[in-house]
This record gives C-alpha cells, structure tokens and sequence, in this order.
C-alpha cells in the first residue's frame, strides 16, 4: 500500500475512533490522563490505601480475596463480561426487554444505544478475560457534575461510605444489641459475641467497597476531561412494582456491580446487602432490590432463585429470601411481617447518603473554580484545558467538600490561598 493511501486509512481510522468514543464504544480517551491525576493526589492515595485495608479485614476468604482483586489488581477479570460477544448481549438484552427491566423508549437518546450503556467497552472483549479500561484509582464517584466527579472520585466517596457503615454498625449494636449492659470502668462491656454476629460485619465492610465498583466500567474519561454518560435501567419506570405503580430504574453501575458480585459467587446475604444501597428493601421497596437482582442476574446469565438470590412467596412473586435462621421462616405463610429483613440491608442504605452534601458542594466548587480561573491562566471555553488541568485536579487533590466547607466559613480568598498551593507544587 502507498503512504499516501495509508494516509488516508489513518485519518479515517481517527475519524471513526472519535465517532466511536462518542457513542461510547470505545474505551475512554482520557482515561490516563485520569489516572495521572488521581496517582498524584494526596487525598484519592490516603482513600485507596484505607478502602484496602478495609478489605483486607474482611474474613470470609472468597469475599476478601475477591474484593482485594477487584479493587487492586489492574488486570482484574470483568468475569459478568467473560466471553459474552455480540450474539450474547443482544440475548441479553432481548431478556432484559422481555422481563421488562428496560424501556425501549430509552435506547434513542443514550450515546450508543443499551448495547453501550449495558455494556461498557472493556480490554479484551469478548474474551474469557475481558479486563477494566481504566484502573479503579482513576474512577469518580458519579456522573460528570455530580458528586466527586473527578480522578479518583470513587475511592474518596467510598472511604465516606465506608466509614459511615461501620459507624451505623457499631451504633446499631450499642443501642439494640446491648441496651441493658453495665458501664464498666467509665467505658460499656464489650457486646457478647452472641449478639456480635447478629450482624455480619464482612457486610458492613465488603457492601460499600463493592457497590460502586462498576462505576470503574460506567464512568469513563473522554479526551476533553468529561465523562460517560450512564445509563438507567431495571424498570420501565412507571409500573415496575408486580405491575402497579412504581419506579425500580437505576443507574447501570448498580446493576453491573452486582452482576459482578453474583459472576463471582458472592453470598446471597451479601449480594443483597450491596442490592439495598439505592433503597432499603422496605417500607414499601423490597420490589425495588427485586428488580435490580432480576436485571443483574440476567446480566451475570445466572439462575436468580436457584442461586439464592430471590424466592417465590405464596402469591408466585419473586421477593428477597428469608436467610440465616431466618430460613425457617416460609415466605409462603403470607406472615403479617417482613421475615426477609436483615439489618445489614438498612444500615448499607443509610451509609450511602453523602450525596446530601457533596451533591451541592460539587455545583458550589465548580462556580468557585470558574470565579477563580482567570488568576491561574484558564479559560473554562477552553474545555479540554480547563477540565484536564485546572478542574480535575483541583477536586482531585482538595475535594468539593473541603472546598465548600472552606469557602463558607473563610469566604472565597481562602479557597484562592489553596488553589495557590497547588499552583507552587506545578500542579495547575
């Protein structure tokens, strides 16, 4: 072939690379460029170190060793995504249909269409080892103008969460396990392990590590320092529960992560516990966590009930299953009281709450950045520069949150004085 015409084949090639990363099917072009950021922050490194050494404590041994593979190794196997090629989404997806956890009147307006936003572009497609586009210290923690969405978002939002797990836990055991125990020596006796184990601190520890972890496959990095859009799915959104009114879709990292954790033969326990972080599984929800374990199932190609997942109660609906002791307890008495109730399911739920604060705190810092960019030689309509050089890696190494804290108690030359610190270490 000439260099002319190989040229051509190259602009070309360029040209459909671009096109293709629009529509995310391609692996994210600004993924390094994530990484880098994330690898020199201070406060991303400080969370990622602390998220593995939670998982480390973990003792059930498939759950630690599954979990400190998922976070920590680079070359991690997506096992959900192992050998699934072109004819097996389009299954896929066909059942999702059929089951009616996602609604064809979403497919137009979603870059891609479900086959990207049900199956994020990975390494080695198709393989028995298809393996992440980008590493889990790179992720942020939400959508582009969300809460910690930035290089590294992810391990910051979830050391929040983690943090805030095993703090409900300890509180939910202080005051519900042990509330006639004597104070001893100015300090209460420790609980009795009897009651210890009523609640499963492997969950505690494990659910916020594995949650969000699909976010690693969701929110990839374009080249202009902006991210993927995400797709939500597990519902139709209008009469999703049994049929009556009721809303179960969700953000697809909620529903990879948990095909993820299902592919790897995580417990049932567990699984649900993970499944309840969008919404306690009660006070009217359980049909809500149904439908996100029917969605990942399917996603994952595995038996929902048979793997334990769900059970079908004496009206043939599939519900969550009675665990632990609880297995005595037969769904199809129609008992007056939810018997497939674990702790661990509300404590998980509440523990994923710190978008309260960083939802707002993310809007608060951008307006902040922007005000201030001038004084560091950025233009924000100059967007490639501005996200990947000023933006990203101010929140990256300071946090939306610090930064709002900051500025609303010591107004905006405070947080210039913090800006300017990076500026002195060549970092914007």
């Amino acid at each position: 072939m000439k260099l002319s015409q190989l040229a051509a084949v190259a602009v070309v090639s360029i040209a459909e690379l671009a096109h293709c990363g629009s529509m995310q099917n391609v692996p994210g072009a600004g993924n390094r460029r994530a990484e880098i950021i994330s690898r020199d922050s201070p406060a991303v490194k400080r969370s990622f170190a602390y998220l593995l050494r939670q998982a480390a404590t973990i003792q059930n041994p498939t759950l630690r060793t599954q979990t400190v593979d998922a976070l920590s190794n680079p070359l991690t196997c997506v096992r959900h995504r192992a050998g699934v090629d072109l004819t097996l989404k389009k299954a896929i997806l066909k059942n999702l249909a059929d089951a009616g956890l996602i609604d064809a009147r979403d497919e137009a307006s979603f870059p891609g269409g479900f086959m990207a936003g049900v199956f994020p572009p990975v390494f080695d497609e198709g393989s028995q080892c298809p393996r992440l586009a980008q590493s889990f210290i790179a992720a942020p923690g939400s959508i582009f103008g969300g809460h910690h969405s930035y290089p590294g978002g992810l391990a910051v939002h979830e050391m929040t969460n983690e943090i805030s797990a095993i703090n409900l836990a300890a509180q939910y055991r202080e005051v519900y396990l042990s509330p006639s125990r004597q104070v001893h020596a100015g300090k209460p006796r420790p609980i009795s392990t009897q009651w210890q184990g009523l609640i499963s601190q492997d969950s505690i520890v494990g659910a916020p590590l594995w949650h969000d972890w699909a976010k690693v496959l969701v929110f990839q990095w374009n080249e202009d320092g902006s991210e993927f859009a995400e797709l939500n799915f597990a519902g139709n959104g209008r009469t999703d529960n049994y049929g009556s009114a009721g809303d179960s879709q969700t953000g697809a990292h909620h529903i990879l992560g948990l095909a993820e954790s299902m592919k790897r033969k995580l417990p049932a326990d567990f699984v649900i516990t993970q499944a309840s972080a969008h919404a306690s599984p009660t006070l009217s929800n359980e049909y809500k966590v149904v439908n996100w374990l029917r969605a990942a199932a399917i996603v994952a190609q595995i038996d929902v009930i048979g793997a334990g997942y769900l059970a079908v109660d004496h009206q043939g609906r599939l519900r969550l299953p009675a665990l632990r002791q609880l297995g005595s307890l037969d769904l199809n008495s129609a008992s007056p009281s939810q018997v497939n109730l674990l702790a661990e399911y509300s404590i998980h739920n509440l523990s994923d709450s710190d978008f309260t604060y960083a939802v707002p705190a993310i809007h608060s810092a951008e307006w902040i950045l922007e005000k201030l960019a001038p004084e560091f030689g950025y233009d924000p309509a100059d967007v490639p520069r501005y996200n990947n050089h000023y933006r990203n890696v101010a929140l990256s190494n300071l946090t939306a949150e610090r930064l709002l804290m900051i500025y609303s108690q010591k107004g905006i030359a405070a947080v210039r004085t913090e800006l300017r610190s990076l500026r002195a270490q060549s970092k914007i």
